[in-house]
């Protein structure tokens, strides 16, 4: 479904990512894993089309180059075929939780009231139905990632990409986020890929992939 083939990317002088091959399966929970400073962020950007990688690095949905679309189309793209989820959850701190993960199916031109019943549906599914109208200074951080997640999930994205989405979470919330990606992925067939310094999540997942210095060092699935 995701294919990223002959993926460098440099800021400056630095090479941060030195001949990426990744193929990512459907419906399956992928974590990667390294130290500090392996280039696992960066990669996911350039999976997401945050960045571009360097000229000849593709990034294949479906065996379609997305890197060949322009900005406008690729923005489009990107919003109704993948899902971000942060170490922050990055509501937005002046709307409500259904506001919040209403947004990008307005954006992607879904009506309100078609927008605000996917918004409903899933804050109910993810155990937030009570808190639809409360904004993110009313909720605690756990709740928080949750709606990130709910966010993440309206546009019914390809994939969901998610950059250490626990790691500000204490152990108690951090468990409970981590058992929803493995209910969403049986329940909804959803696909993730997730960074993470979490052993024991990356441990119960679908496929590990182990960085270091800007290469995949080895590739472990389940």
């Amino acid at each position: 479904m995701l294919t990223v083939r002959d993926i460098y990317k440099r800021f400056g002088t630095l090479e941060v990512l030195k001949g990426i091959d990744l193929d990512i399966s459907d419906g399956k929970v992928t974590t990667i894993v390294g130290p500090s400073g392996a280039g696992k962020t960066t990669l996911l950007h350039v999976m997401g089309t945050l960045s571009a990688p360097e000229p000849g690095g593709k990034v294949l949905y479906d065996g379609n180059d997305v890197t060949l679309l322009g900005d406008r189309r690729l923005s489009a793209f990107r919003n109704a075929n993948i899902g971000f989820v942060f170490q922050f959850h990055q509501l937005l701190p002046e709307f409500t939780l259904l506001e919040n993960v209403a947004m990008p199916a307005l954006i992607g031109g879904k009506s309100r009231s078609e927008a605000y019943s996917l918004a409903t549906d899933l804050l109910g599914r993810l155990g937030l139905s009570q808190r639809v109208s409360h904004r993110p200074s009313e909720l605690s951080g756990g709740e928080c990632q949750r709606a990130a997640v709910a966010r993440a999930l309206v546009n019914s994205p390809r994939v969901i990409l998610a950059d250490e989405p626990s790691g500000s979470l204490d152990s108690a919330n951090r468990a409970s986020l981590h058992r929803l990606f493995f209910d969403l992925r049986d329940e909804l067939g959803a696909t993730f890929v997730i960074v993470t310094h979490d052993e024991g999540l990356a441990a119960d997942s679908d496929t590990i992939v182990r960085m270091a210095d800007g290469r995949i060092v080895g590739i472990e699935n389940k």
